[in-house]
């Protein structure tokens, strides 16, 4: 028993061989890391896309570059704050996906990376805690990164209250929108070899650029967001920003300090406030040199380390009345928390308690109606966009409530209304399709996702570049919405806790 709790519940992306790690970057999980409902399914068009490429270079498969076109990868936009912050979701076209996969899994190439993160990227002083995991158990990866986040940013934040005074705070501006693609082959091979040889076609670095580059039309700030890929290319640029901030910071001749990062976000731990300004100053040089800037108003210092090292949204849930016997007041409560703490992680582990309690219901009390419930549901979605998918599971509950057809279509209907006024919620319209299946499967909505479902012949991803038309077979969109699954759905009123659940929460 003591064996079986001592083995590991997760491996580290550099840990995996390149046979391993191919196999991880080409499942479903690690292609796109959206919360999307459970018949969307990509294994298997990943799958089709890898057989008839077989290692080639996809230049054996195109009769144009992918750069020649704006949209290559599928965007879903997905707004941040329920207002006018945004963040583009991409599920990246699956050829540029699969032969950057397969060419960073070669295994010269691999060794490559691994040993730059093993041994150039390695500092003693900063510490890396994002890089993308493998669960090793039944639990998704995605749950043991956030159960990692918890074990090593929060806690070892705590621990180091014991050794330093002060704790600085800071992130990166839009940090995966203005990474410069020229600096991944600055990070693999050093900025000085790079740019001698930019043209040279065997350098892993340049083979990811020209990838990234054929995905946003040969851009080359930025790369996309939505997938494990992708968070690992971005720990090798701040992975090699780390080893020239700590080079900078020992110029400067200071010993005593720890950095924990996690991908952009920065938390500086010194005995002295001079100290803590001159590390923040070497790092905003260093993310100068990169094309990245630091965030004004995200950088901040405390004395309360322990305290500070906890997000003011968990402190203040856990320092409040939390639940409530009353379904309405429980639901305020929630609302509350949403509005003083917008988007806040706290609110998706909030969101499953209360699924989970009107799971089980089979009606409501006399002096109950659904219908408030719905409303205050759809306002902490409206401003909340994170908690989209746990909103749709609750009101697929309480929507099952209503005692007629023509009610439940009314009542979504009415919840488009209201989002209608926030444009590009195609992620939203996702999940108001999953909750409008069962009962009315002909309901439109203008993602391209979404018409997928209803089975159109829907464009998702642009291949008028590729010439091979085996290959254009593998890319059929109509393959990523499993049919079984779909059917099941339409026979499930109410989404079930399995669909949006990550894990049960055992850190609250």
């Amino acid at each position: 028993m003591t064996e079986e709790r001592n083995k590991p519940k997760s491996r580290s992306i550099i840990e995996l061989s390149c046979e391993d790690a191919q196999k991880f970057l080409l499942k479903q999980e690690s292609y796109c890391t959206i919360d999307l409902p459970q018949y969307f399914n990509f294994n298997n068009l990943l799958s089709d896309v890898n057989q008839v490429l077989g290692g080639k270079s996809l230049c054996e498969f195109r009769k144009k570059s992918p750069r020649s076109f704006d949209d290559i990868n599928h965007v879903i936009v997905n707004n941040k704050d329920g207002r006018y912050a945004w963040r583009p979701l991409e599920l990246i076209h699956p050829a540029l996906y699969v032969s950057l996969v397969n060419n960073m899994t070669k295994n010269d190439y691999w060794e490559l990376i691994r040993s730059r993160f093993r041994d150039d990227f390695h500092c003693n002083k900063i510490k890396c805690l994002s890089l993308p995991i493998e669960s090793l158990t039944e639990e998704k990866s995605k749950a043991e990164q956030i159960r990692h986040w918890w074990r090593t940013i929060e806690q070892k934040a705590i621990e180091l209250s014991l050794d330093y005074e002060l704790v600085f705070h800071t992130d990166i501006v839009d940090c995966y929108a203005a990474i410069y693609t020229h600096s991944i082959a600055w990070a693999l091979h050093g900025k000085e070899k790079a740019k001698k040889e930019r043209q040279n076609k065997q350098l892993i670095g340049n083979i990811i650029d020209k990838h990234i580059q054929g995905m946003r039309q040969g851009q080359t700030n930025g790369i996309p967001q939505g997938s494990v890929l992708m968070d690992f290319i971005a720990e090798m640029v701040l992975g090699y920003a780390d080893s020239e901030l700590e080079k900078k910071i020992e110029c400067q001749n200071i010993e005593d300090y720890k950095i924990l990062r996690y991908r952009d976000d920065y938390r500086v731990f010194v005995k002295n406030s001079w100290n803590g300004d001159c590390i923040l100053k070497c790092l905003t040089e260093v993310m100068i040199d990169l094309g990245l800037k630091m965030n004004p108003q995200k950088t901040n210092s405390s004395s309360e380390v322990i305290s500070f090292s906890i997000k003011n949204e968990k402190l203040s849930f856990i320092f409040r009345k939390q639940v409530d016997k009353n379904l309405q007041k429980h639901l305020l409560i929630i609302h509350d928390h949403s509005r003083n703490h917008p988007n806040a992680g706290r609110l998706d582990a909030s969101m499953d308690d209360y699924y989970k309690r009107i799971h089980k219901m089979e009606k409501m009390e006399k002096h109950d109606s659904p219908l408030p419930l719905i409303a205050i549901v759809v306002d902490i979605a409206y401003r909340n966009p994170r908690t989209y998918a746990r909103a749709a599971a609750i009101l697929s509950k309480l929507i099952s409530f209503l005692e007629t057809e023509s009610e439940k279509r009314e009542i979504v209907e009415r919840i488009r209304k209201k989002f209608s006024q926030i444009p590009n919620t195609g992620h939203l319209e996702i999940w108001l399709q999953r909750i409008s299946l069962p009962f009315d499967s002909n309901i439109e909505f203008n993602e391209s996702l979404c018409q997928l479902v209803h089975q159109k012949n829907k464009q998702i991803w642009n291949n008028e570049w590729i010439s091979c038309i085996d290959l254009k077979k593998a890319i059929d969109p109509s393959k990523i919405v499993d049919k079984e699954e779909l059917t099941n759905t339409e026979n499930q009123p109410v989404v079930l806790i399995k669909e949006i659940e990550l894990f049960t929460p055992d850190y609250d």
